[in-house]
């Protein structure tokens, strides 16, 4: 079996809990709310800005080998 190529930390057990009763009484994927709630409270931050350039990084190789 091959390696994942990104890095997929665990989750707390009651945080995916949590996750799973928001969701439901919103009516949305858990999926679509952890990426809401993630993107609300890294926006701006240090981290998000880092990730935004290693993208357009990568997405500028990716242009000049096609």
């Amino acid at each position: 079996m091959s390696r994942p190529k990104h890095y997929s930390p665990e989750i707390r057990r009651f945080l995916v809990s949590a996750l799973y009763h928001e969701a439901r009484a919103r009516g949305i994927p858990m999926t679509v709310l952890t990426n809401e709630l993630l993107a609300a409270s890294l926006q701006n931050s240090l981290g998000w800005k880092k990730a935004e350039e290693a993208m357009r990084v990568k997405e500028a190789a990716a242009r000049c080998t096609a």
